[in-house]
This record gives structure tokens, C-alpha cells and sequence, in this order.
């Protein structure tokens, strides 16, 4: 199961990151179960140096997500260019899609475009059954939301995963 870390743009750029991702992840089995999520508004930070952090953050195994795809100010020649491997539409495009077709368009116009990338598609903020099966017809990859759970406690969550 991977786990998925959010990080802040001030965490990722700060000078003392890759000496402490360092000291936890050391080689590509501490980091095949990692994926990091990081945010569109990332891209407006020093380009050069934050393409370096994560192209030696995919070289120890750990995968790159950008959440909240669509709210946020990404160039697609930046996104290219990055070693990315998944795009997560912001739950505000899935949230209406079943019943507002400019935003299945839009859903539907990222999926195509992650895919011709080679990556990866995750949908957030699923709540219905509805939005599944559309999502599900669009080629969607991946789904979160309330509709598989809402957060849980650890001892609940294990218990989800049992079942």
C-alpha cells in the first residue's frame, strides 16, 4: 500500500530537505511506497532547484503527485518536464461534473491530457456512486473520497482494509 505525504512548498524548497529525506529514505525500497503530493502554486517557486529536489526524490523510488490539478498556476511545459507520475483533479471540478457538463469537459479534457503524458489520474472528492460511474467511463485512474470512506481513526482504518 503506498502512503501519500502532502508537502509544502516551504518544506520542499527549505535547504535542510534533501539531508533529512536523506537520513530516512536511503535507497529505492525505503522509497517505493512513498508517494509525495505537492501543489501547482509549487511551480512559481525557483524552477531549477526545485526540479533537482525532486528528480533526486524519484531517484530513491518515492513517486511525485500534483494535488489539487486545476485550481493552482501549472504550466504544462513545467509539468513535462518534472518527474510527476500523477495528476489529482481537485474535488471542485468532480464535485458537480454528473450534473455540469463544462465540468465533465474538464475532467474528461484531464484525464486525456494526464494519459498522453503518461500519467496517471486520481479523482478527488468522490462522494456518489453517480460520479463514480462517470469517472469510471472517462478513464479515470484512481479514486478518494467519501464515498470509500471518510477519515478514520487507526484502529478503524486497519479494520476497512481487513474488510
Amino acid at each position: 500500500m503506498r502512503i501519500s505525504i502532502n508537502l509544502s512548498p516551504q518544506t520542499l524548497m527549505s535547504p535542510d530537505f534533501k539531508t533529512h529525506f536523506d537520513q530516512m529514505v536511503k535507497d529505492e525500497s525505503d522509497g517505493e511506497l512513498l508517494t509525495f503530493e505537492i501543489t501547482e502554486n509549487l511551480f512559481l517557486s525557483e524552477f531549477d532547484r526545485l526540479a533537482e529536489v525532486l528528480e533526486h526524490i524519484c531517484s530513491l523510488g518515492v513517486e511525485l503527485s500534483i494535488d489539487d490539478y486545476g485550481t493552482g498556476y501549472s504550466s504544462l511545459s513545467r509539468i513535462r518536464r518534472l518527474p510527476v507520475s500523477e495528476l489529482k483533479i481537485d474535488q471542485s471540478f468532480i464535485k458537480d461534473m454528473v450534473d455540469n457538463k463544462d465540468d465533465e469537459a474538464v475532467v474528461h479534457s484531464t484525464i486525456q491530457l494526464a494519459h498522453n503524458l503518461g500519467l496517471s489520474v486520481v479523482a478527488e472528492g468522490v462522494e456518489t456512486e453517480s460520479a463514480l460511474n462517470l469517472l469510471g467511463n472517462l478513464g479515470c485512474d484512481v479514486i478518494q473520497g467519501y464515498l470509500i470512506s471518510k477519515p478514520l481513526p487507526s484502529d478503524e482504518f486497519e479494520t476497512l482494509i481487513k474488510n
